[in-house]
């Protein structure tokens, strides 16, 4: 009762006209980042950061979790439409919903991903309402090396399962807990990788780390492997008509539910996130689906199940995020640090020494669910046309905007040198292979590691052995080895899928080229019946029936 207490004052809050405007702002904002490929949550927010200092907190993370929202809403966009995924979640929403879109069914594709998306983000924020303050209230009990082994589960689950290779992504961790260390040690007052340079004594800025990486190095690396020429989209059918048929929605909301249920508790496992959920409840659907031969060409489960593990996923991100400071995502390492930018540190605390603040924010979500189911199914003719920006406008104008953003920061041209550095390292990290996630996360949570690292020892009296012998600290360890094991075990699946998923793509390429080289226009067959193609499609052969002997049956 509380809880609903609690929500309903933040309703209150959330729901001042000005605070509306806001979230409106951050779901337009997100969808349309999600419709551009390339351009994603975690970008956005960080250029955004530097220029929401003058707003206040509420408005300011309002909004940011509007843009985290929007963002997973607008990714199925292009990978219906397009065939190019704007967001990695959104991979596995292509295979099927392209291939619908081929068939006139683009409509219907992009409702069931708008309705699964509302559906899942509403019983994930009810979720996260129920669940988040318990968290929290437990948490506050937790000791200096209880938070010490919290953050060695965030950094290795993250550096181990975020990437092409657990090599790769530990070692952007590295890197990432090496730039949190430059500066001013705060106790003894030395000066730590300064290299006796002043603009560093006071550390490298979250900010400029984040827009550098996430802004200039992204963009660098998207627009080096740009394509040029204009983009092909499928158009959409005009007229409520062609919307989901009753067929459709008997189809879909088993799919909605299960997508939902995989997607939020793996968006709360440190390096989950939605990618996997999405992998996870697409080869769900192809199991308990009755439709099984419809896979690969077309099936409706195929978009409906991985779009709401999607969203989920979203709203399972914010509960370690709010009840315990820990980020599992890039985007929510950026919404952390904005936390961090007003001098709010989420965590146990928070929903005691900020609850207006996290209220207004929980049930900023629910409203912002409703304003993109609004902002999706009838505008989509609206955001498609987004996509005709050139792209060297929109790469020049987000370089431009980062520059100014990081400016505005301390006014200091420093400041803008260390952006371009730090943009460079992050082209050549993605460039390389090597995830830019765990870097922000290590600079984010480094100084926090240490801080409670000190702590425990100081109460310990440096007995190191405290670390690992209170009971929720040997748990946690013992849970480390879980969910790594988990972890790595989720991503081969994902890995063996992907694979799958391509050799099918061939195969389909193949078969069609087989076909258009086969056959003259006049005797080109009625029906090919590709029924599994492979583990992913289904098909055994190809099977042409020509309309005569059709006729005859």
């Amino acid at each position: 009762m509380d809880n609903i207490s609690a929500l309903l004052e933040g309703f209150a809050i959330a729901a001042q006209p000005q605070y509306l405007v806001f979230a409106f702002l951050g779901v337009l904002v997100g969808t349309a980042v999600g419709v551009l490929p390339g351009i994603g949550p975690a970008m956005t927010v960080a250029l955004l950061l530097p220029l929401t200092y003058t707003l206040d907190p509420t408005a300011a993370l309002i909004t940011f979790a509007g843009i985290y929202y929007g963002g997973m809403y607008g990714g199925s966009t292009t990978s219906i439409l397009l065939n190019t995924p704007g967001e990695s979640a959104s991979i596995v929403t292509a295979l099927e919903g392209n291939k619908m879109a081929k068939m006139g069914r683009g409509a219907a594709a992009l409702a069931t991903a708008a309705l699964g998306s509302f559906v899942a983000g509403t019983v994930a924020t009810v979720l996260l309402t129920l669940l988040a303050p318990a968290i929290a209230a437990w948490a506050v009990n937790l000791a200096p090396a209880d938070y010490v082994a919290l953050m060695v589960i965030a950094f290795i689950t993250v550096g181990a399962l975020l990437g092409s290779s657990v090599w790769r992504g530990l070692s952007s961790l590295g890197l990432g807990l090496f730039v949190g260390l430059v500066g001013t040690e705060i106790l003894s007052g030395q000066q730590r990788y300064t290299f006796g340079l002043l603009p560093l004594a006071d550390g490298i800025d979250v900010v400029l780390v984040a827009v550098g990486l996430f802004a200039v190095g992204e963009t660098l690396y998207v627009a080096s492997r740009m394509r040029h020429g204009g983009v092909q989209v499928i158009p959409v059918t005009r007229g409520w008509r062609s919307w989901m048929t009753r067929d459709d929605f008997k189809r879909s909301w088993k799919p909605w539910l299960r997508g939902t249920a995989i997607g939020f508790p793996i968006g709360t496992i440190p390096a989950g996130g939605a990618d996997v959920a999405t992998f996870l409840s697409y080869a769900t659907e192809r199991k308990l689906s009755k439709h099984k031969h419809e896979f690969g060409r077309g099936a409706i489960e195929g978009v409906a199940g991985p779009e709401s593990a999607n969203n989920a996923a979203a709203a399972g991100v914010l509960v370690p995020l709010l009840t315990l400071g820990l980020p599992t995502t890039a985007t929510a390492a950026i919404i952390l640090s904005a936390f961090q930018s007003y001098g709010i540190q989420p965590g146990p605390q928070l929903f005691t020494n900020q609850p207006g603040l996290v209220w207004a924010l929980i049930a900023s979500l629910y409203i912002g669910n409703v304003m993109l189911l609004v902002l999706n199914l009838p505008l989509v003719g609206m955001w498609v046309k987004l996509l005709q920006i050139p792209r060297p406008y929109l790469y020049a104008g987000i370089l431009t905007f980062a520059v100014l953003g990081a400016y505005a920061v301390n006014f200091s041209t420093v400041d803008i040198v260390i952006l371009l550095v730090v943009g460079v390292v992050g082209y050549f990290l993605r460039r390389f292979g090597y995830p830019v996630a765990p870097l922000v996360i290590g600079l984010i949570l480094g100084p926090m590691a240490e801080a409670q690292l000190r702590r425990a020892l100081q109460l310990s009296q440096g007995d190191l052995t405290a670390l690992v012998t209170r009971p929720f600290a040997a748990f946690a360890y013992l849970a480390l080895i879980v969910i790594i094991g988990l972890g790595l075990y989720l991503r081969s699946r994902q890995s063996r899928m992907e694979r799958a998923i391509a050799a099918a793509t061939v195969v389909d390429e193949s078969v069609q080229s087989a076909v258009d080289t086969a056959y003259r226009p006049g005797e080109r067959p009625t029906d090919i019946d590709t029924t599994g193609v492979n583990q992913v499609t289904g098909t055994t052969g190809i099977r042409t029936v020509p309309k005569d002997s059709r006729r005859k049956k």
